[in-house]
């Protein structure tokens, strides 16, 4: 089978046996495969995220000279079944899968081998346990969209909003895009976003947001007192000593760009009482003054991936057209086009989301 490789942080295109399902294991055919920032971080900062993933968890993700077959927002074709198999789906069934496999010491195809590929290959295992079938009506590039909007349904799970809560998204990459669909979808707003890219502020407005800002014309955060302003006394936020009277709705801010110094500028500019929801991946060191978030009493939480509940949630919720993020796809590429499709995703006005098509 052909694979995209990646390797001491460079990608090529390469070839490896057909892997072999082991019990209660699928062999499937990638239809379609969508291109994660998490990808880009992986090759762009590879080493640091593997010192870190060690440092923290005692963990070795992969092997940084090791050949890494990436890919995991997958939709697939059920081929042949391993050992000890129900069969419940019958082959030729598309599915849908979390990126993992269910052995003794599960696996992980985030960062696949060429024994347990990721999407980026044409061929690859995932555990039956984990099938989710994909119905006729719904585009393979579209189930895809499961992964990163389950993403996003857990960092606004974390952020426990409630009905009066007002929420900012500063960024508007793909997960920033994804947390404001998912939002919209929750009836939760308005929704204040920011973005410099004037072609993600034209896609968060397409995609829910009902306030849209160049941060640097407008400050998210005044736009956001525009909105959040109230009268009632029931739709008030959290009070503090420090802020005495402060008549405005809660606001849950989601940090979803990943870069040193945006926590620091979100506890600058955020309202007293705020709650920010950490779903950007930075990789490099960063510091921020603890006092900022002392004296305004701000919370600060911090999410990666999400629960097997959320995957299913978000994929029920796409199949039923009630979640409707197909806007977040901007191109398809083939397996020979992923190389290029990463240096184009380092340039916002070009695309937001490519889906590979092995």
């Amino acid at each position: 089978m052909r694979a995209v490789v990646m390797q001491s942080g460079d990608l090529s295109l390469a070839e490896f046996p057909i892997p072999q399902p082991g019990p209660r294991e699928v062999l499937v055919k990638t239809l379609a495969c969508g291109i994660c920032g998490s990808d880009l971080h992986c090759a762009a900062h590879g080493r640091q995220l593997l010192s870190s993933a060690k440092e923290v968890a005692g963990i070795d993700l992969f092997g940084f000279d090791d050949p890494v077959i990436m890919g995991h927002e997958i939709c697939a074709e059920v081929l042949e079944y391993g050992p000890n198999c129900r069969k419940t789906l019958s082959p030729g069934t598309r599915a849908v899968s979390a990126p993992f496999l269910l052995r003794p010491e599960p696996v992980s195809l985030v960062f696949g081998t060429p024994q347990t590929p990721g999407g980026y290959a044409e061929y690859m295992l995932l555990s039956e346990d984990m099938l989710i079938p994909v119905p006729q009506h719904l585009p393979s590039d579209l189930a895809t969209l499961a992964e990163p909007l389950a993403v996003a349904l857990h960092a606004v799970n974390r952020g426990k909003l409630g009905a009066n809560d007002v929420p900012i998204v500063i960024g508007c990459g793909p997960i920033g895009l994804a947390v404001i669909a998912v939002l919209k979808m929750r009836g939760i707003g308005p929704i204040v976003a920011a973005d410099f890219s004037p072609s993600r502020r034209r896609m968060a407005k397409m995609i829910g947001a009902d306030v849209v800002v160049d941060p640097r014309e407008t400050s998210p955060y005044d736009s956001w007192r525009a909105v959040a302003a109230a009268t009632d006394l029931s739709q008030f936020g959290r009070q503090t000593q420090m802020f005495p009277g402060h008549a405005f709705r809660p606001s849950v801010v989601f940090e979803c760009v990943g870069i040193p110094g945006i926590i620091q500028q979100i506890l600058a500019g955020a309202a007293p009482c705020s709650k920010i929801v950490v779903a950007g991946l930075c990789m490099e060191l960063d510091k921020f003054y603890p006092s900022f978030a002392i004296i305004k009493e701000v919370d600060i939480v911090f999410c990666i991936a999400f629960a097997m509940d959320e995957y299913a949630e978000a994929f029920d919720h796409i199949a039923s057209g009630k979640l409707d993020a197909g806007a977040l796809i901007t191109s398809h590429v083939g397996l020979e086009g992923v190389p290029e499709a990463f240096a184009r995703l380092k340039d916002p006005e070009r695309d937001a989301k490519i889906v590979v098509i092995p």
